[in-house]
């Protein structure tokens, strides 16, 4: 089979695709025909080497968590029955590949009101923004910072605050990310890129952090309202998010948190709250791009280019 593979850490160019053995399914496992693959910034951040590798996988090494795609063969342990099946699920890592294994709990039925694009912009990142709307405890009386307003989690949050009755601040860069964000519903939209764009955010109750670095504290000192609170879920600057003693004093905001890494059994539920709120037509996850497998170098180069809109899926 083929599979995205990097020998080394490094620019998006390290990616190659690659003639592989093809898998055999474990123990409680499935094998899965990918016919989509959703593709994480955080995965970029690991290639490039900024951020560590979380399993301490040795090179060479196949990115990728999610996948969509048709039960081709199981392991022991797995019902026969399931083959021929189209599932999405999770895997550890592997799965930029034509061919993925992946244990059989984590692998759910597709729903075929969503279909396999929406239904990966949903599974992680579709969790993600519930969660993170449900930790904040969003309501009417906020203005909420939605920072990275043009990914795959920023454009649920935009849409999940306002139907949550908030007013909304979108914080993207570049004019294609700040008018799909108005498009989505925001009230208003800043480019955090640019010097004193906190002026121009003005004061807010609520941020949802996921940049780190300059940007964070930046965005810390426009928490001036009552009740006011920094929901933390990401760096993606690859600066974590330092807020000094000398700026939490007088702000006094809460810092909160927030990873569903170390509570994977809400996953599941939080992922059928994000598909049913978009059955219903309360929420359109935004298919930004859909390459071949082959073009994974671009996909990635488009994130570290801050080109990258709404959700990234590759198709072997």
């Amino acid at each position: 089979m083929r599979a995205v593979r990097y020998h080394e850490y490094g620019g998006p160019e390290v990616l190659r695709v690659e003639e592989v053995d093809d898998p055999t399914p474990g123990e409680g496992e499935l094998l899965v025909r990918a016919t989509a693959t959703g593709v994480n910034y955080f995965e970029v951040q690991v290639r490039a080497g900024v951020t560590p590798d979380p399993l301490g996988l040795p090179l060479p090494h196949t990115p990728g968590i999610e996948v969509a795609g048709t039960v081709a063969a199981v392991g022991p342990g797995v019902e026969t029955r399931r083959i021929g099946e189209r599932v999405v699920g999770t895997v550890a890592s592997g799965s930029y590949a034509e061919l993925v294994r992946i244990p059989a709990a984590a692998a759910v039925p597709l729903d075929d009101r969503l279909g396999e694009h929406q239904a990966l912009a949903l599974l992680g990142q579709g969790a993600t923004a519930v969660g993170l709307i449900e930790a904040a405890e969003i309501g009417p009386e906020d203005t909420v910072l939605v920072e990275a307003a043009g990914g795959g989690i920023g454009t649920l949050l935009i849409q999940l605050a306002k139907r949550a009755g908030a007013r909304v601040v979108a914080g993207a860069s570049g004019t294609a990310k700040r008018q799909l964000a108005a498009d989505l519903g925001a009230d208003a939209t800043v480019d955090y890129t640019r010097p004193g764009w906190t002026e121009e955010a003005g004061p807010v109750s609520v941020v949802l952090e996921t940049v780190g670095g300059q940007t964070a504290r930046e965005a810390y000192s426009l928490l001036t309202k009552p009740r006011a609170r920094m929901v933390v879920f990401g760096s993606a600057s690859g600066v974590a998010v330092e807020i000094s003693s000398e700026q939490l004093l007088p702000v006094g905001a809460s810092l909160i948190p927030f990873s569903l890494g170390y509570r994977p059994q809400r996953w599941p539920e939080l992922a059928r709250r994000a598909e049913d709120l978009t059955v219903r037509g309360e929420l359109t996850p935004v298919i930004g791009t859909v390459l071949p497998l082959t073009e994974a170098a671009t996909a990635h180069r488009a994130f570290e280019d801050r080109t990258a809109i709404g959700k990234t899926i590759l198709t072997p």
